[in-house]
């Protein structure tokens, strides 16, 4: 499938629930494109920044219906984006964020007239480990906590009657947003996690690609679920040795232990890309993470 052209996009509205990292990099985009954007979000600092990106803002929790009623929001979009995180709370944080709030999306996309809808979810939905290949047949059984109400949230929009594409994201980097860089600039000490485990990772940019490529998927074109990974999973002991080289630091060991603030190591698989590549004509910008870490080495 050839890329959308620019002109589908233009003057078309966009409305993003949780504009963070990847849904301020495209609100800044759909503005270049000509859409005309709302943004919603929790944040007002985040919503004095949307601002000058040229983007509308509604200031409000997105599982309190209250924000239906919008001006900007009451007549629907032509399209929407929902990358909400957390913002903490632990598992009722979860619960809130992502699934309160995509039920409050349905409703309104269910009131008024809805095109594309997309939501980035995580492919920590899958328990898979021991190195194999998943896509998105995979069974999730066996998710976490935090997984099962993802997926929750994922079954809630695509139950809905507007045709929605649930984008499974890998780790993700890009600029200001760099943990491993961080690591090794920082100290000598030991990573988080194993060395032998592959890395998924996805960089930012390729990430507002893939949702493009959802939101201009042509009508006969079919939503569901897609992973969204570039085409180079690699052992992250590879990764690092490849970063301290850049870098000119010792090559670190591993602890073998969670990262701060995660339950159990990442499981060792390698996350397929096929059906996104295959189904919405998408390619990664950066399909390894030498191309995208290079990039932010400069």
């Amino acid at each position: 499938m050839s890329p959308v052209a620019p002109e589908f996009f233009r003057g078309k509205h966009l409305v993003v629930f949780g504009a963070g990292y990847v849904g301020a990099e495209v609100v800044r985009q759909a503005v270049a494109r000509g859409l005309r954007v709302t943004a919603l979000t929790r944040n007002a600092d985040k919503a004095r920044h949307l601002v000058t990106s040229g983007a509308a803002t509604v200031i409000a929790d997105l599982a309190d219906d209250s924000w239906h009623a919008h001006p900007s929001l009451a007549a629907g979009a032509d399209f929407a984006l929902n990358c909400v995180s957390s913002g903490g709370g632990g598992l009722a944080g979860y619960r809130h964020s992502y699934l309160e709030g995509m039920r409050s999306i349905r409703t309104w996309a269910e009131r008024a007239p809805v095109g594309a809808m997309v939501y980035t979810s995580s492919t920590s939905v899958y328990p898979q480990d021991g190195g194999v290949r998943v896509d998105e047949s995979a069974p999730t059984e066996g998710a976490g906590e935090a997984g099962k109400v993802l997926l929750e949230a994922e079954a809630c929009l695509l139950a809905g009657a507007n045709r929605g594409f649930v984008l499974r994201l890998a780790g993700i980097y890009g600029p200001g947003r760099h943990h491993l860089l961080d690591q090794l600039r920082e100290g000598d000490g030991p990573v988080a996690g194993r060395g032998d485990h592959s890395l998924n990772l996805i960089h930012r940019d390729d990430i507002a690609a893939a949702v493009w490529a959802a939101l201009g998927a042509p009508a006969g074109v079919p939503g569901g679920i897609f992973n969204v990974a570039d085409d180079g999973a690699a052992p992250k002991a590879e990764v690092i040795a490849w970063l301290a080289a850049r870098l000119g630091r010792p090559v670190p060991s591993f602890t073998g232990e969670p990262a701060q603030g995660r339950r159990k190591v990442t499981p060792d698989r390698i996350i397929a890309n096929d059906k996104l590549k295959r189904t919405l004509g998408w390619s990664p910008r950066y399909p390894t993470f030498r191309e995208g870490y290079a990039a932010l080495l400069g």
